[in-house]
């Protein structure tokens, strides 16, 4: 049975370890892939009105500003 611990044990390792590897390029390339959705186009469906958002920052203290560039990162 040498045959089983020096050729069979090392085959199948090499053989899921190349399954691995193939599982995780799979799942990388369907992650990854390109899209024609914009974050526009995907929150849209999500947003309050431009009248329940201003309202909300009125109750929560803020202001609604539409200008962009106040935003810091």
């Amino acid at each position: 049975m040498w045959w089983l611990n020096d050729i069979i044990i090392p085959a199948l390792l090499i053989v899921g370890v190349c399954c691995f590897l193939v599982l995780v390029g799979f799942r990388t390339r369907m992650l990854t892939h390109k899209t024609t959705r914009t974050a526009e186009s995907m929150y849209d469906n999500y947003a309050d009105s431009i009248h329940k958002q201003r309202k909300y920052a009125r109750d929560h203290g803020g202001t609604w500003k539409d200008d962009e560039s106040n935003h810091t990162f």
